[in-house]
């Protein structure tokens, strides 16, 4: 117990925790998780595999869709060997600069995945508000450079953190509440001044997650917009069910982040337990990276032909 209260950076540790008070069924509980982390690799490789050797789906939704697999990829990766490990294993010690390190994947890959949602929504603007400049506006250089900014913009606001973090000291109770490092959480831990941490981690949500999420629900105004002016309500219809699998997507992302959002304020109002935010943060990242893939490969005719025929092959 000498990490807890230990002042020294180089030597602290700190402990992970699956789900508190759980502790004698972590066994089974890992089960589940084995299951979701398993659907979602497997999941999005085969959407990449097929989108990446089917030359019929180089198309601009699709190319969007593999930067989408790429990064739900990137974030059950990014989670699964201390999650796994701590409720498998027990293993629960993890050093600063591991732990700093998978925040950082975290947290910039949610801002990857918050743009990329974003690229797709505008995606949709422009095949239903202008379908006849589709091709000529969604130009693959033009997509190449779009997506190299989403991950530029979240590698860019999240790169400063591990370096605020790793100046402050840690002499506070070095146990986390997840299985998992997030810098919400690792803030609480310092003992020195943390404002400059917490006004930065602030404004990198308000300028990436809040303000991406305002912009796709533009992007879907504008189409509503569109669409109720189409006279053929055949045709209406037609243009809606094209985004119903990004719309899934943009629920399955927000949604859970909304809910803990939620649940830290019932708390701070001593209305809801602690266990509530703990399993809301599981399912905000979790549950997007295994969904996203069953809810396009459902929805996308073209693509579930692909995955079929692949398969039978």
């Amino acid at each position: 117990m000498s990490a807890v209260n230990d002042t020294n950076f180089n030597s602290a540790m700190f402990l992970l925790t699956g789900i508190p008070g759980q502790e004698d069924i972590h066994l089974w509980i890992s089960v589940p998780f084995c299951l979701v982390y398993v659907i979602s690799v497997v999941g999005n490789s085969v959407i990449l595999f097929i989108l990446r050797t089917d030359t019929g789906l180089h198309e601009p939704m699709y190319i969007f869709l593999s930067m989408l697999a790429v990064t739900d990829l990137g974030l059950s990766i990014a989670t699964m060997p201390t999650t796994l490990g701590t409720f498998l294993f027990n293993a629960r010690e993890i050093s600063l600069d591991a732990c700093f390190a998978q925040l950082f994947f975290i947290h910039s890959l949610s801002y990857i995945e918050s743009s990329v949602l974003l690229l797709m929504a505008f995606d949709r603007f422009i095949a239903i508000s202008h379908p006849l400049r589709y091709a000529s506006i969604l130009t693959l250089p033009r997509i190449a450079k779009m997506g190299l900014v989403c991950v530029l913009r979240g590698v860019a606001v999240v790169f400063p953190l591990p370096f605020l973090l790793k100046r402050s000291q840690y002499c506070q109770d070095n146990v986390l509440s997840r299985s998992y490092c997030l810098n919400q959480e690792i803030i609480k831990m310092a003992c020195s001044d943390i404002r400059v941490s917490s006004i930065y981690g602030f404004f990198v949500t308000v300028s990436t997650a809040m303000l991406d999420s305002l912009l796709i629900l533009l992007s879907y105004v504008k189409i509503l917009k569109t669409v109720l002016s189409i006279a053929s309500h055949a045709e209406c219809v037609r243009a809606l069910s094209t985004c119903v699998s990004h719309f899934c997507a943009v629920l399955l992302f927000y949604i859970p982040g909304i809910g803990i959002g939620l649940s830290v304020v019932q708390r701070f109002w001593n209305s809801s337990s602690p266990l509530v935010q703990i399993l809301m943060g599981y399912v905000c990242l979790l549950v997007p990276p295994t969904m996203n893939p069953i809810v396009y490969s459902l929805k996308s005719k073209h693509l579930r032909a692909k995955i079929i025929r692949a398969f039978k092959k």
